[in-house]
């Protein structure tokens, strides 16, 4: 997800990352690639602030490649452009499940693993889980990794709601509760499979599930908050948590702690907190892939495996607050990092954790069509 990431989710260097100077490194209008006689430029697509402020300047200073970004913020923009096809991208960041079906549908090149010696740091057990959407590892390599939850200000909340279950996803989904938070502010994901998962996750039921009853069951609990929530977006939430400008959101692990940080930093006495609900969640993943059609093929597998090197996705994980799929980058990680639950749960967390599969064509459908209820409230 971004996650909007947010991931959800994350220029990912500057919309996430919130930073200047990114300009060296945008697309033209539009988002589109760029072209290039010598091949030397790879052209990225990846979701908003999500690099730390120097992966992309080293980069280029190592290999001599330019990087073109262009960015998104939602995997339907992603899969869009994907599916049309020729979409001059050469490094392009999906999120496991709609990497599952964009698999499906022969939008990727199967990776050279020999062009990839950085692959040794993989984690085995994380590359085995991703496995489940992507056999045998052969398209995609980990980036960075999370959950779902909710983040809140701790202050806010307590004031609206002295017996808020600041454990339980009631707090994003009892009207009985999320009434009452209306008037400081909730905001909810636009992301409709990852919000349904979260609902079937409340509702006690298989978190993947096609069943048509059970979103039938999930679209009444989302009209029945629709009139408490204020915004339906993947990354306007972090900053207006930071400023104390909503009370709840339920949103990507590591922009709610991007939040908490740029609280504390502002010195105002805002406490952003998060935690994954008791009923459990999903556990995303956004993965590295190569478009079958990319122009710059070279300057793809080079861009992939310098991620791969565990210094380059350590300084990610410490800018970003994001776990990172790397097993030989953890000494390099901040213990602040490694060690904050909301970023590498706990082994009791991690038993309430789903990976989140594909929907069938149909089920994805069904849940358009129930998210644009949703969002008109009609």
């Amino acid at each position: 997800m971004k996650w909007s990431v947010v991931r959800p989710a994350l220029s990912i260097a500057c919309v996430l990352l919130g930073l200047g100077g990114c300009g060296r490194h945008s697309a033209p209008a539009g988002g589109e690639a760029v072209a290039s006689s010598n091949g030397k430029v790879v052209n990225l697509y990846i979701w908003s602030d999500y690099l730390a402020a120097d992966t992309l300047s080293n980069f280029e200073k190592q290999t001599g490649i330019k990087v073109n970004v262009a960015y998104y913020d939602t995997n339907e923009t992603l899969e869009t452009k994907l599916l049309a096809g020729s979409s001059g991208f050469d490094v392009v960041l999906p999120t496991a499940s709609y990497f599952e079906r964009q698999i499906k549908a022969g939008v990727y090149r199967e990776l050279d693993k020999s062009r990839l010696p950085n692959l040794k740091n993989m984690d085995p057990q994380l590359m085995e889980l991703v496995a489940r959407h992507d056999p045998g590892n052969a398209h995609g390599i980990i980036y960075l990794w999370g959950t779902n939850g909710i983040g809140y200000n701790e202050k806010m909340v307590k004031a609206a709601l002295p017996d808020a279950p600041l454990d339980s996803w009631k707090l994003a989904f009892d009207p009985a509760y999320v009434s009452k938070l209306a008037k400081c502010g909730v905001s909810v994901l636009d992301s409709p499979a990852e919000m349904l998962r979260a609902v079937y996750n409340y509702l006690g039921k298989d978190p993947n599930s096609q069943n048509a009853d059970d979103l039938v069951q999930a679209e009444k609990v989302l009209m029945g908050i629709r009139p408490y929530i204020r915004n339906i977006n993947s990354s306007e939430y972090i900053e207006a948590l930071a400023n104390g400008d909503l009370c709840l959101s339920v949103g990507y692990n590591g922009d709610v702690l991007q939040a908490r940080d740029r609280a504390h930093e502002a010195g105002k006495g805002i406490e952003v907190k998060y935690f994954v609900p008791k009923e459990g969640t999903i556990l995303w993943f956004d993965m590295m892939a190569v478009p079958k059609d990319a122009p710059h093929l070279d300057a793809a597998y080079a861009f992939i495996n310098y991620v791969m090197d565990p210094h380059v996705i350590a300084d990610i994980s410490n800018h970003k607050r994001f776990a990172n799929g790397n097993a030989a980058s953890t000494p390099f990680v901040d213990k602040m990092v490694t060690g904050d639950p909301g970023i590498y749960p706990t082994e009791e967390t991690r038993k309430t954790l789903s990976v989140q599969l594909a929907d069938s064509a149909e089920q994805t459908r069904a849940i358009t069509r129930v998210w644009q209820r949703f969002k008109t409230g009609q």
